[in-house]
């Protein structure tokens, strides 16, 4: 039984993650990052239980109006292509349609305003998911002056907010005064698998803060190993074709554009070593991919709660490169990203598996709604 059991009607929750389609739709077009792959999840998750009726307002992506895929009602709302102001009017006009209890979104945007004034008017609970350091830990605000302004209003005015770690907690209290929860990013666990490690794999788009041209400089100084790159163009980039020849041109790596969520596991699994080279993060979900697969970690800068050392999963390089290139030898030398990678699927199974994330969350939201 859940705590939504005792109401005479399902908890009504609805997700706005305008670029969640792909995910929903794999043959559809689209740059998607951890935050819709977290809402996703939980999403497809949560709509398991006969006592939730699950939306999720995505973009239109050419689709209908409104598909049930995996038991979600999805509801197309913004063309990208238009102007803000009718995109605005058209979200408006898809959590109206919605009818939810509760309204989550995730990630800094402008919609996150216009998320908790429609709660605020229609008397629903507005709930916010951290996706990145930065919105935590005042960055966003102080380089975003009015959109950060009406960020910290409406994180304020939240009925809960979750922080994907104990740190983004911690700085969210401190910079904002905001109460948070910690609830990890949920993942499918499959059952575990033999498969040959051969690849040192970096997963991302061509985000500035993800630093992907210090991968191909990793690259290029390995060249016996077989690195694979699966890098989406990130929006507005205009330097991406360039940056695309310059990673062809390693013959040692492996690139691809993009795979879709449904199909990029395998790469996952055939990997030895993940690498992220990212500045910062919140929680990367390519950490719980790899680790899923028994795959270490090497991280330049992100290191979310000290997971790596705490559970023996990867290496942190504490943002020094040359420190970087040293571990990727010693994980290599005599296969010693095999121990880490065991220890990364034995975290992963405690802390990371959807059916336990979803129940944190369920017992979260049926207070929120008892209250409404």
């Amino acid at each position: 039984m859940t705590t939504a059991s005792s109401h005479s009607r399902p908890v009504r929750v609805c997700f706005v993650s305008p670029k969640a389609y792909p995910l929903f739709d794999p043959a559809a077009d689209g740059v998607i990052g951890g935050a819709e792959v977290d809402l996703y999840l939980l999403a497809t998750e949560l709509a398991k239980d006969e006592n939730y009726k699950v939306s999720c307002i995505t973009a239109d992506y050419g689709q209908q109006a409104e598909q049930k895929i995996e038991n979600v009602q999805v509801i197309k709302s913004l063309n990208f292509k238009q102007n803000n102001l009718t995109g605005a009017y058209k979200i408006w006009k898809a959590m109206k349609k919605a009818n939810a209890d509760i309204y989550m979104i995730k990630t800094a945007s402008s919609g996150v305003a216009l998320t908790a004034v429609f709660c605020k008017l229609h008397k629903k609970a507005f709930l916010y998911r951290t996706a990145h350091q930065y919105e935590c830990d005042g960055t966003y605000i102080r380089n975003h002056f009015l959109l950060g302004k009406a960020f910290a209003r409406s994180l304020r005015s939240a009925r809960i907010i979750f922080a994907q770690n104990a740190d983004d907690g911690e700085n969210l209290k401190l910079t904002l005064g905001c109460d948070s929860v910690v609830i990890p990013n949920g993942h499918r666990i499959p059952d575990t698998m033999d498969s040959e490690k051969k690849t040192i794999l970096w997963v991302g788009r061509t985000a500035d803060f993800k630093k992907p041209l210090l991968f191909l400089d990793i690259a290029r100084n390995f060249p016996d190993e077989h690195f694979v790159m699966i890098c989406q163009k990130a929006t507005g980039d205009n330097d991406y074709d360039s940056f695309v020849a310059k990673a062809k041109q390693i013959e040692n790596l492996t690139f691809i554009n993009q795979v879709p969520f449904n199909e990029i596991e395998t790469y996952f699994r055939d990997a030895k070593i993940l690498v992220n080279t990212s500045d910062s993060e919140g929680f990367p979900n390519t950490f719980i991919q790899a680790a899923k697969y028994a795959t270490a970690i090497l991280s330049l800068n992100v290191n979310p709660d000290n997971f790596l050392e705490k559970n023996n999963c990867g290496i942190h390089a504490k943002g020094d490169i040359d420190q970087m290139a040293d571990s990727l030898s010693s994980l290599i030398k005599d296969n010693k990203f095999t121990e880490l990678g065991k220890n990364a699927r034995q975290y992963v199974e405690k802390y990371h598996d959807v059916k336990q994330i979803a129940k944190q969350y369920k017992n979260l939201f049926g207070k929120v709604s008892r209250c409404q």
